[in-house]
């Protein structure tokens, strides 16, 4: 369980999550959850993200379910929020869940529903994201973030590749390498700097606290650099 402090009260309007049961979704659960937060997991599965009540307190994290194509299952998941957190994103496009469809159209219809309730949004895309790339992933990475940035408040994060606990950064290093060719990562002395998931989770929570400036997008690495 998550080291909350029961002598605060929850926050008055709850965090919804979109995505927040993937790896790096779970840590950031964690973070909000240590800060009192109510959260709120905004999931296609909500069967398969009871486990993150087990992070906070009893009724401080509950799952519900939605689907960036569909605009009804986000305007409810993001219903009464003060923030927004959108993490969701795929490395591979299968039938209708295209890069399109969930990092582009998907960031855009979570942006205008978050601004519809007054909540901040805080995004989540990707090093490397470029409109005039050859990559279909990093085009789409880039529209995403252009639609949320349309909110002055908004904040976008690009992380390096994650690495943590129980992550498959080896899988994830070779996915990525394949959805952005342009990106000199198959070379011998090409450098990168993995960054800890955790370290990524704090500080989007702490953009949901309101301490990280908006309109901005913040490019996230580790200290060590790689080859």
């Amino acid at each position: 369980m998550a080291d909350t402090d029961p002598s605060r009260p929850f926050s008055s309007r709850p965090v919804t999550v979109f995505g927040g049961s993937g790896f790096l979704g779970g840590l950031v659960v964690q973070a909000l959850a240590r800060r009192n937060y109510r959260v709120r997991v905004a999931v296609r599965r909500p069967d398969l993200a009871g486990h993150l009540q087990t992070y906070a307190t009893v009724g401080q994290v509950h799952s519900i379910q939605a689907n960036l194509r569909y605009p009804d299952s986000v305007t409810r998941a993001v219903a009464g929020a003060g923030v927004v957190v959108n993490l969701v994103g795929i490395l591979q496009e299968t039938g209708r869940q295209s890069f399109d469809a969930v990092q582009a159209e998907g960031a855009g219809l979570v942006a205008r529903a978050a601004a519809a309730e007054g909540a901040r949004v805080v995004h989540v895309s990707a090093l490397g994201a470029d409109e005039n790339s050859p990559s279909a992933y990093a085009r789409s990475k880039a529209a995403g973030e252009a639609a949320v940035l349309a909110y002055p408040d908004a904040v976008v994060f690009r992380p390096s590749l994650l690495f943590g606990p129980g992550d498959s950064f080896f899988n994830r290093f070779a996915a990525i390498a394949r959805m952005l060719p342009v990106l000199p990562l198959a070379g011998a002395q090409t450098r990168f700097q993995p960054v800890a998931a955790s370290d990524v989770a704090e500080a989007i929570a702490r953009a949901v606290e309101g301490t990280v400036e908006g309109g901005r997008v913040y490019e996230c690495g580790g200290p060590e650099i790689h080859t």
